[in-house]
């Protein structure tokens, strides 16, 4: 972990202490994962770019349910720390929650590590314990009732592992589905993008159906006129891919 990332993890459970919140679960011992990092909009979209989010997102509507598959990136380290993460979720596009799950990809002092995780943030995400390496085939769906009871689950069918989470959100807007790239935030802003060379996601789906014919919006990673990552045009209704450009 560096110096910075190192502050602001103690600068940050400090503060949970004295708020008297508990911090997210720790993943398995060897596995890196930035601390407290966030998977939600830094900033609001603006003109089909986000400051670190890549992929689709379906608005206009009412969502109750979101899937996609994807292989696990295997990510090329430097000597900076640099971070990804691949997701699926309702919310987050123009409202205060968002309920998701999926996995990560992190560079720490040029060693890769993978981890899996789900959040319904506001709350802190948690992260699985089960075993994540490059290349592992992956399955994730949140679904909801429409009132306020959501399961989260995500399958390594490579590994041979699922977790399924039961959680419940009353405050839930439902107003967006997504299917995510990310450079993942801390209470500092958005962490450095690791080079995941290029994610691809297949099979996905909203309220039932390929995710083309929600007529979602397209998103570009870019902030300050650096474009971090870019996604492709859907193709057979249900698959696309995001590429990393830079950190």
């Amino acid at each position: 972990m560096s110096k910075a990332l190192r502050r602001a993890f103690v600068a940050a459970t400090s503060l949970l202490a004295l708020l008297g919140s508990a911090s997210p679960a720790l993943p398995a011992q060897g596995t890196f994962l930035a601390p407290i990092a966030e998977h939600h909009h830094d900033s609001s979209l603006t003109y089909g770019t986000s400051s670190n989010w890549s992929g689709y997102a379906a608005t206009g509507g009412t969502f109750t349910s979101v899937s996609a598959e994807w292989d696990q990136p295997a990510v090329t380290c430097t000597a900076t720390d640099t971070y990804a993460a691949f997701w699926v979720g309702l919310d987050g596009d123009g409202s205060k929650t968002v309920e998701q799950i999926g996995t990560e990809a992190d560079c720490s002092g040029g060693t890769p590590s993978y981890s899996s995780w789900y959040e319904m943030y506001p709350a802190y995400p948690v992260n699985f314990r089960n075993p994540v390496n490059a290349g592992d085939h992956f399955v994730a769906s949140v679904t909801t009732n429409g009132s306020g009871s959501f399961t989260l689950t995500l399958r390594n069918t490579t590994a041979g592992w699922s977790r399924s989470i039961a959680k419940s959100l009353k405050d839930a807007a439902l107003a967006s589905a997504e299917v995510i790239a990310e450079a993942p935030s801390t209470i500092f802003g958005v962490l450095p993008l690791a080079d995941f060379g290029t994610v691809g996601f297949t099979n996905a789906s909203v309220n039932g159906k390929e995710l083309g014919a929600s007529n979602p919006s397209v998103i570009d990673m870019a902030t300050n006129k650096v474009t971090k990552a870019t996604t492709s045009g859907i193709t057979d209704g249900a698959d696309f891919s995001v590429t990393w450009h830079h950190s």
